[in-house]
């Protein structure tokens, strides 16, 4: 895995930039790093060695040197691909997947992104003409930004590195902000970041004479139900999570897994073995909380005889908050776990197996079992009774916010949430604690201006609903998980894995996203994935046989903070110090009034959507610190 930045503008210090972006991002790779210029365009990219560690470094050339590429990711079936283009004539200097690429796109040009399976962020210059090509892999595994104002062209693996730039004001995209504290995390291309852009995920970018143009390349269908039975569709399963992992062993250096003991890492170790691999490396932390999983990842490591390791750290998310804000370049709760496990890992092995994306393709979530249930009313509910029941939800937000009682605040969304049925969108958003579609509730959250300025613009559901109508035809639970793959999948958990496991130059690859296997997962019967209102019943069955009773039979428990309990250790007492009235009052975002209310109200379990609030906006206090952003 690597780091990759590149500047197109008429410039004579672009080095020194470059220099400047390739350091703060040197965490993506150690192993190597290089600055290339031509022309008015300048290159960088930071290697971590995976793939060829002899003769892989970067960047790479064609054999007339017309064309350069710099990437970032693995390609899995990159062995394939070599074989047909050296059938077609193409004479390769390398053993590298990254090598394959270049002699792709020299071949096929953009349609080679078709034919790749894998993670990637890649960017090919033309020296002819001066022109850039980017792309992103089908999921968005891989992160890649940019920045263009006419002037200049520049991108990067991270945010911060566009930063280093002195065009590039640091400013508050607050739409993007709005969204944030929404959601806890930033939908859509835009970033926190005022004027920085996130390449959309099967996209391709082509930079040429100061235009830029993006184009899609590969789309994720929501295919018709397919008629396999279950023990069709139980064997179909096992061929393509095999195949998958079987895909993503390719490695020059060793392998791990991060076993968390349910089902998915589980279901990783287990491919593992029946594949053969003589020493599975496993690895499981813990925080000495109720959220452990020590005992159902000893099991699993036994029952396979993995070479397991093992962590416990005391849980106090808040300690290193800032340096993980820094890594993830946003102000996000449920940091800390993966960036003590990528730091506990790295010193053992550079690439690691997650189980990321088995809940969001076999109906995992808990949130799923609030929806299946009303799977088929939502298309049944008539257009008056939706009226009606949209009456009622804001009648009943009135009340609440009138009484100014917070703990009684998560009944009322709960209420809000079944008034929502028959809007299958808005009903998916509020369960996820989406607050925007009570008009009065921005008073509580912003001061009176900034509040009037968010009412005009920035509205959570206008990113959902184009997902929601793509997928009308669909049974609401699929309109979901569909949505979820284009959503929190790809800005949020994909984010968080990337940022924190390459904090440590570790390199996490997941199976559970690989094409074909995502595919046909989404032609599944929903009535395949919940059965009973009981979670990935499909997958639960295809793994009974091979799997120990307990971590079939277990329910789905989170990596996660309790907000409750972490407001009554640190984040109390952090948001005082830091939330201080007259800092509040200077940024001139937030209503003091309503933040205090949080901080002095006496701890209550039923108050988390109140502490995640908190904590996200302790986290941009901090963000705003650490990236000097006004």
């Amino acid at each position: 895995m690597c780091g990759i930045a590149g500047l197109a503008e008429k410039s004579s210090g672009a080095s020194a930039v470059m220099s400047e972006m390739l350091q703060v991002m040197q965490h993506r790779g150690p192993d190597h790093s290089a600055i290339y210029q031509h022309g008015d365009t300048t290159l960088g990219h930071l290697r971590l060695s995976i793939i060829d560690l002899e003769t892989g470094d970067q960047p790479i050339f064609n054999e007339d040197k017309t064309l350069c590429l710099i990437y970032n990711g693995e390609l899995y079936n990159y062995q394939e691909i070599r074989k047909d283009l050296i059938a077609k004539g193409h004479q390769f200097s390398t053993k590298s997947d990254s090598e394959v690429i270049l002699h792709g796109y020299e071949e096929f040009g953009p349609d080679i992104l078709k034919q790749l399976n894998g993670i990637f962020a890649l960017a090919i210059y033309n020296l002819v003409d001066e022109s850039l090509f980017l792309a992103r892999d089908h999921f968005g595994i891989k992160p890649l930004h940019y920045f263009h104002d006419g002037h200049r062209f520049i991108f990067a693996s991270e945010q911060k590195a566009i930063i280093q730039h002195p065009a590039v004001e640091r400013k508050i995209n607050f739409e993007s902000l709005h969204l944030h504290l929404n959601l806890r995390y930033t939908q859509g291309t835009h970033t926190l970041f005022n004027g920085i852009k996130r390449l959309p995920p099967a996209h391709y970018l082509h930079y040429a004479q100061g235009n830029v143009q993006i184009k899609k390349y590969w789309s994720l269908e929501m295919p018709l139900p397919n008629p396999d039975t279950e023990d069709e569709t139980v064997e179909k399963i096992h061929f393509y999570i095999k195949q998958a992992v079987q895909r993503q062993l390719i490695s020059d250096v060793p392998i791990g897994v991060y076993l968390s003991g349910g089902m998915d890492s589980s279901t990783i170790v287990q491919k593992m073995h029946e594949l053969g691999v003589p020493q599975i490396n496993t690895f499981t932390l813990g925080f000495n909380e109720p959220t452990d999983e020590f005992p159902d990842a000893e099991l699993v490591a036994q029952h396979f005889q993995t070479n397991h390791r093992t962590l416990a750290l005391s849980f106090n998310p808040l300690e290193d908050y800032e340096k993980t804000i820094w890594h993830a370049e946003e102000p996000k709760i449920n940091l800390l776990q993966g960036y003590n496990m990528s730091q506990m890992v790295s010193k053992h092995v550079k690439v690691v197996l997650g189980g990321l994306g088995g809940d969001e393709i076999f109906a995992g979530y808990d949130i799923h079992k609030f929806i299946y249930p009303f799977n088929n009313w939502h298309n049944k509910v008539p257009a008056w009774m939706k009226k009606l029941f949209r009456w009622k939800a804001d009648f009943l937000f009135k009340v609440q916010n009138a009484s100014s009682t917070l703990p009684i605040d998560e009944y009322r969304r709960g209420m809000q949430m079944l008034l929502a049925i028959g809007q299958i969108e808005k009903y998916y958003l509020i369960l996820r604690n989406v607050w925007d579609f009570d008009n009065g509730f921005y008073d509580r959250i912003y001061t009176r201006e900034v509040a009037n300025e968010m009412r005009k613009k920035a509205k959570t559901a206008k990113q959902f609903i184009p997902l929601f109508e793509k997928v009308k035809e669909s049974s609401p639970l699929d309109q979901v998980l569909f949505a979820e793959m284009h959503s929190k999948m790809i800005n949020d958990y994909l984010l968080v894995e990337d940022r924190m496991s390459m904090a440590h130059s570790v390199e996490e690859r997941v199976p559970f996203l690989d094409i074909d296997l995502v595919e046909y997962a989404m032609s599944i019967p929903i009535e395949m994935k919940i059965k009973h209102n009981q979670t990935k019943y499909i997958f639960r069955k295809a793994m009974e046989s091979r799997l120990p009773p307990n971590i079939v039979k277990k329910k789905k428990w989170g990596f996660t903070a309790n907000p409750y309990l972490q407001f009554k250790k640190d984040l109390k007492t952090q948001a005082e110090s830091t939330l201080t009235r007259s800092f509040v009052e200077e940024q001139g975002i937030f209503n003091y009034k309503y933040l205090r209310s949080i901080i002095d109200h006496k701890p209550y379990p039923r108050m988390r959507w109140h502490y995640n609030y908190l904590w996200i906006v302790l986290g941009l206090a901090k963000w705003q610190k650490i990236f000097n952003v006004k």
